[in-house]
């Protein structure tokens, strides 16, 4: 089991940007994607951004160009680098990893942290 906690979020205006971070524990080398997920009420969540040990990323169209994941494989650190932020990414954000291949999927990830909620004022 890996421990994830996210922190980061915020209020910004449309046009701003925010880096969020994700601290992993645990039995982190059972994971081999990571990544980041975002949810706001009465939708399912879905995939952002996800990383793989190896560096691979896949992105949602949604925020191809915008947003970056990096990985500190050394600290077990997650990032998620946003900018150009638009009023429809405000979300709460979750951090999640597994041990499936690098993919937006959500059942590929059994590990989650508790969410940061970013809000962007249009």
């Amino acid at each position: 089991h890996v421990d994830l906690v996210e922190s980061g979020g915020g209020s910004v205006p449309a046009g701003g940007s925010l880096t969020l971070r994700c601290d992993a524990s645990g039995w982190t080398h059972s994971h081999h994607s990571s990544g980041w997920f975002r949810q706001v009420p009465g939708k399912k969540r879905e995939g952002v951004a996800v990383i793989d040990n190896d560096g691979t990323t896949t992105y949602a169209d949604s925020v191809k160009g915008r947003f970056t994941i990096s990985q500190h494989m050394t600290n077990n650190t997650l990032y998620l680098q946003m900018n150009s932020l638009k009023p429809e990414d405000t979300a709460m954000y979750y951090c999640g990893a597994g041990a499936g291949a690098c993919n937006l999927q959500l059942r590929l990830y059994s590990s989650w942290g508790q969410g940061t909620q970013v809000t962007v004022s249009s």
